[in-house]
C-alpha cells in the first residue's frame, strides 16, 4: 500500500531584491490566549524594507533595511530594532558595539512587568505583596493569569489568585479571570474543576461566546457529561460556523462514548458546511473501525478515502498507519500494506503501478475551459458582468495566444503595498517572473494606463513589454476575466 506526501512550493525569487516587499504579520481573530488553548506556539516576526531618498545618493547605496522583531515579554510588547539585520551573524554583537556605541540619548528603558511566576499556591497576604512588586500598568490580575495560562501553570496555584480575587471582590471573579482558569483545568485535565467553572458559568451568564464553549467543548468530551458539549455546539451554531476544531473534539466525544450514529451525523454536518475536516478526525473513524465489523461502517471509511483522493489531501505518517492497519484488521480478505517510496515518474516501487497524475489531461481542462467561459463569463446573462464587446475581445485575445505561466491580477497585485507607487510594484513583480523566463499575462484596467501620481505611463510600457497584457474598461468585473484566462493546465494565477 502506498502513501504520498507533496510539498508546496514558495517563489522566493519573486520578491527578492525589492526594497519595499516585506513580510508582513498575519492578523487573526483568534486570541493569543486561544492559540495556546490549541498547543500553538508563535512569535510573529515581520521584516519592512524602507527606500531611501533619491536625493540622497549614499543613503539609496546603503537601502538600509530595518527588522523588527515583536515578542511577547510577560505580557507586554517588546521591540528590538535594528538597522542592520544582516548583523545577525556570528560576530554580530562585537559589530552592533562598535557601530552603535552606548550613549546616555540611546539607553534601553528599563525592563517592566519582570516578577516571577509563583510555584505554589500563595496566600491573601503574599498576593497582596506579589501586587505590590508588579510596576506594570496592566491590571495586576488580568497579566498574572495570562502569564499563567501561557506558561500552563499549576491549577492550584491559579485557583489560589481567584480565591483572593473573590474575597477582595464580595465572591465575583470576573469573566476573563473565569476563561483562563478554564484553559488552564483543561490543559492539565482537571474534570471536576472544569464542571465547577461550568456550573458558575451557567449560573451567572446567559451565554458565553465561542472561546469559552469551545474550552468546555474540549473539557467535556472525556466526561460521562459529554453530550453537554453537544449543547454547547448548538450554542456557537446560533451566532455563527462552528469550527472544525469544535466538530473535531464533539465527534472524538462521540466515538470515544460509542455513539457512532452522532459522530458520523456530525461528520456529514461538518461536510455541509465546506469545511475540511481535521486530520485527527478522519484518523479517530480508522482508529474506531479497527473494533467493527460492519460493512455499513467500511464502506464510509472508503468514502472518507476517496474524499482524501478527490480534494487532493495526503494524511501524515500516524494517519497513514491507521488506515493500514485499519485495512489489514479486515477479516477474510488478507489486506498487507507496507510503506514505500515513489519514482519521480510516479510510479511504486512496492506494487510497480503508477499512482494517479494530480494533472488535468488536455481533454479535461479543454472541458473545464469551456465550463468555466459558458457558465462563469457569460452566464446566460452578459451585461451583469460585462457587455458583448467586450467578452468578444477578451475571448479573440485569449483565443489567439498561448498558453501562460502565471496570470496576475494587476490592480490587486499593485495595491499590496499602499506606500509604493502601484505602478512601480507592479513592474518589478513582473520583472522577477519575466527573469524566469515564465509567459505571463496581466489583467488590469484601462485607467491604469493613464499618466497620474500613483500610475507612471512608462513604466506601464515596461509591463507591457515583458508581459502580455488585457485592459478591461473601467466599468466590468476583472475577477470574470481573471477566471476565464487561459493559464494552461499547470498555470498559476495570483
Amino acid at each position: 500500500m502506498t502513501f504520498c506526501f507533496i510539498g508546496i512550493q514558495s517563489f522566493p525569487k519573486l520578491w527578492k531584491s525589492n526594497p519595499y516587499l516585506g513580510l508582513g504579520p498575519f492578523h487573526s481573530h483568534i486570541s493569543r490566549f486561544l492559540k495556546d488553548c490549541y498547543g500553538i506556539r508563535t512569535q510573529q516576526k515581520w521584516f519592512s524594507l524602507k527606500t531611501a531618498s533619491t536625493q540622497n545618493t549614499k543613503a539609496m547605496n546603503l537601502l538600509i533595511a530595518t527588522a523588527r522583531y515583536c515578542r511577547k515579554d510577560e505580557g507586554r510588547n517588546k521591540q528590538v530594532s535594528s538597522k542592520f539585520p544582516h548583523l545577525f551573524a556570528a560576530g554580530a554583537a562585537k559589530k552592533r558595539s562598535q557601530m552603535n556605541p552606548k550613549t546616555k540619548d540611546h539607553a534601553l528603558p528599563p525592563v517592566r512587568n519582570i516578577i516571577q511566576l509563583p510555584t505554589k499556591p500563595l496566600d491573601s497576604e503574599e498576593w497582596d505583596k506579589l501586587k505590590e512588586d508588579f510596576k506594570g500598568k496592566a491590571n495586576f490580575e488580568d497579566w498574572i493569569i495570562s502569564q499563567m495560562a501561557h506558561c500552563n501553570s499549576s491549577v492550584d496555584v491559579a485557583k489560589s489568585l481567584l480565591a483572593w480575587v473573590a474575597a477582595k471582590n464580595n465572591g465575583i471573579v470576573g469573566y476573563n479571570l473565569l476563561v483562563k482558569y478554564l484553559y488552564l483545568c483543561v490543559f492539565h485535565k482537571q474534570t471536576s474543576e472544569v464542571f465547577d467553572v461550568y456550573e458558575i458559568m451557567k449560573a451567572r451568564y446567559k451565554s458565553l461566546e465561542s472561546g469559552a464553549n469551545t474550552l468546555l467543548i474540549r473539557g467535556l468530551i472525556d466526561s460521562d457529561r459529554w453530550k453537554e458539549a453537544l449543547l454547547l455546539l448548538e450554542d456557537i451554531k446560533k451566532v455563527m460556523t462552528p469550527s472544525k476544531k469544535n466538530y473535531n473534539d464533539c465527534i472524538q466525544g462521540a466515538l470515544l462514548h460509542q455513539d457512532v450514529n452522532i459522530a458520523w451525523d456530525l461528520y456529514q454536518e461538518l461536510l455541509g458546511h465546506d469545511l475540511i475536516p481535521m486530520m485527527e478526525t478522519l484518523k479517530a473513524f480508522f482508529d474506531f473501525g479497527k473494533d467493527i465489523k460492519d460493512d455499513q461502517y467500511s464502506n464510509k471509511l472508503l468514502d472518507i478515502l476517496l474524499y482524501l483522493r478527490n480534494n487532493q489531501l495526503y494524511p501524515g505518517e500516524s494517519f497513514a498507519r491507521s488506515i493500514k492497519t485499519w485495512f489489514e484488521s479486515i477479516p477474510e480478505e488478507h489486506w498487507k500494506g507496507k510503506f514505500t517510496k515513489i519514482q519521480k515518474s510516479g510510479q511504486c516501487l512496492g506494487c510497480g503501478k503508477n499512482l494517479e497524475s494530480i494533472h488535468l489531461s488536455p481533454e479535461e481542462y479543454e472541458f473545464l475551459k469551456g465550463k468555466i467561459m459558458r457558465d462563469v463569463i457569460d452566464g446566460g446573462d452578459q451585461y451583469k458582468k460585462t457587455t458583448p464587446q467586450e467578452l468578444k475581445r477578451f475571448q479573440n485575445f485569449v483565443k489567439y495566444c498561448p498558453p501562460f505561466d502565471i496570470v496576475i491580477d494587476g490592480l490587486n497585485v499593485a495595491k499590496m503595498f499602499p506606500k509604493v507607487r502601484e505602478s512601480q510594484v507592479l513592474l518589478d513583480v513582473v520583472s522577477q517572473l519575466a527573469k524566469q523566463n515564465l509567459r505571463v499575462l496581466v489583467l488590469g484596467r484601462k485607467h491604469m494606463l493613464m499618466q497620474r501620481a500613483r500610475w507612471r505611463k512608462d513604466e506601464m510600457e515596461k509591463v507591457q513589454k515583458l508581459a502580455s497584457c488585457f485592459f478591461a474598461d473601467d466599468m466590468e468585473s476583472l475577477q470574470v476575466y481573471h477566471k476565464g484566462s487561459d493559464a494552461g493546465p499547470q498555470g498559476l494565477s495570483t
